[in-house]
């Protein structure tokens, strides 16, 4: 049927005129013509793909929104806004330095005490360079070390210990690094000198 409405409407050279023309005074028109250009014909089961895909957006935008919404609410109740003024004094939390020598797992977490100079914002502020510097504390009598009387060396471990006696006999005898020790490089001397075989 297609390839006779085709042959009947096509124009011949010889005539100019269409064979439907000819034969019947009239052009059959194709059945798409009959349709309107106007209409979007959709398929159901695009339909209803388009509208699954609305519903799910719609549902993942609502679970989104409750999200931040609860995530919110639990800040607010545990959070608390800092109240930093310039001149007063802070400690630095040295946890995320990566330019910090020594072992990876730090003794102490904060340093300091540093002097706010600048605020930038709540919770950033700007802290002069050096810190306030603490006199030293004076090692009370009892706990003056002696001498020491033995050293030992852990395995696999480039650090050594040292069992210290103390000037005041009621302290027990205890193992102590050698940077645990005040005046270490002077006991230490002796120490060693001690041990040295006498010629």
């Amino acid at each position: 049927m297609t390839l006779e409405l085709a042959y009947k409407t096509s124009v011949h050279s010889s005539t100019g005129q269409t064979l439907a023309i000819l034969e019947k005074g009239w052009n059959p028109r194709p059945s798409e013509e009959k349709l309107r250009k106007d209409l979007i014909d959709i398929h159901p089961t695009a339909s209803s793909f388009k509208m699954m895909l609305d519903k799910v957006k719609h549902h993942e935008k609502q679970s989104m929104n409750d999200a931040f919404e609860y995530a919110k609410q639990k800040w607010d109740k545990s959070h608390k806004v800092p109240d930093f003024k310039v001149g007063n004094l802070a400690l630095v939390l040295i946890l995320n330095f990566n330019n910090i020598k020594g072992p990876k797992k730090p003794k102490y977490l904060y340093i300091g005490t540093f002097v706010i100079a600048t605020l930038h914002g709540t919770n950033a502020v700007q802290v002069n360079s050096n810190p306030l510097t603490v006199p030293p504390v004076e090692q009370s009598e009892d706990k003056r070390i002696k001498k020491f009387i033995k050293e030992r060396r852990h395995r696999g471990k480039n650090r050594r210990e040292y069992l210290v006696r103390y000037r005041n006999q009621v302290n027990e005898d205890e193992w102590l690094a050698e940077s645990e020790i005040p005046e270490s490089e002077k006991l230490l001397r002796r120490f060693r000198h001690e041990r040295k075989p006498q010629s």
